[in-house]
């Protein structure tokens, strides 16, 4: 299945797909032509980086996609709505045409779904979401998608149905690679609610002497949308050479979700673990060949047949009677 991923980007920013960055609250396709934005209102400071909508199940919302041709040909676009999601990674991708869409299906361009753009002009396409009677609260990320022979540009909808929302992720398959500055803790993060989590995570690390450097809080380059799983890697600088180490993961998010994982982790550097095997090994040979020497002086002491006065007296002797008479 062929997916369109979007790069990670500042949330506030506009996500293109595949493509290079245009302007603020532009997607640019791969070569110099058209852009798609949201619409500004009249006198409005700034242009608007994304679109937000949100509404009550059954709610009809409306707004607009500008559509923008600075080349001296004329641009035949055609549009759609599609889902957006989390890769494996965290990135925010959408997706491609042709498969079953849920809240992307709920857009509507009317009669519009191709626009022809003229030279040097620009074409404002209106659009609808209808959120169903039965849609479920909480938040349901689409893109408004924009396509020309092959070139897709997306613009993000922040897209919520209102309604009770729960802010829930838990943190799972922790595991440490590497060791030193170059050790890593490796994790999988999963959206347990129904609302987009901007997460920060904090490592703390606890050795046989005492806490050991960790991390402190901080944001992590990614949002989290509902119901989605990512698997993730921190870097872990602080990481000893020589210890065995509790860590503690805490991971939060605004709304209130919180989520903790331990995992523990053995350092041994391997001059020291090299060394170490060598002198066990030397030292459970020494042994062996002991305990070898020991049972064949044993054996040879024990030897029937042998007669004179070097014989050995019997291993075990008889029991002397007491109090008996003779």
């Amino acid at each position: 299945m062929r997916v369109r991923r979007l790069a990670r980007v500042p949330l506030t920013a506009l996500l293109v797909l595949g493509f290079h960055l245009a302007a603020p609250g532009a997607a640019r396709a791969a070569e110099p032509g058209w852009t798609a934005a949201p619409a500004s209102p009249p006198g409005a400071a700034a242009a608007r980086p994304f679109f937000y909508l949100e509404g009550i199940p059954g709610t009809v919302l409306e707004d607009r996609l500008a559509l923008a041709n600075p080349t001296d040909r004329e641009r035949t676009v055609t549009l759609r709505g599609a889902d957006a999601y989390n890769t494996a990674d965290g990135a925010f991708a959408v997706r491609p045409a042709g498969q079953p869409a849920r809240a992307g299906a709920w857009i509507s361009f009317g009669g519009h779904t191709t626009v022809k753009i003229p030279p040097r002009n620009r074409a404002v396409v209106p659009f609808t979401v209808t959120l169903p009677a039965d849609a479920v609260p909480g938040d349901h990320p689409v893109a408004l998608v924009a396509a020309e022979s092959g070139h897709e540009a997306g613009v993000r909808v922040h897209l919520r149905v209102s309604g009770p929302t729960l802010a829930a992720l838990t943190v799972e398959d922790v595991s440490v690679a590497g060791r030193g500055a170059a050790a890593e803790v490796r994790y999988t993060l999963v959206n347990r609610g129904n609302v987009a989590l901007v997460p920060e995570l904090a490592l703390r690390a606890d050795g046989l002497f005492g806490e050991v450097t960790g991390r402190p809080g901080h944001r992590l380059p990614v949002e989290l949308l509902p119901g989605q799983r990512v698997e993730l890697t921190e870097p872990w600088p602080g990481a000893p050479v020589l210890d065995a180490v509790d860590l503690t993961l805490t991971v939060t998010a605004p709304g209130g979700a919180r989520a903790t994982a331990r995992a523990s982790a053995r350092f041994v550097p391997w001059s020291v673990a090299g060394r170490t095997g060598a002198g066990l090994l030397a030292l459970s040979a020494a042994a062996a060949t002991a305990w070898l020497l020991v049972r064949g002086r044993r054996g040879r002491r024990g030897t029937p047949g042998e007669a004179g006065a070097g014989a050995a007296e019997p291993s075990v002797r008889e029991p002397e009677l007491t109090g008996a008479s003779k």
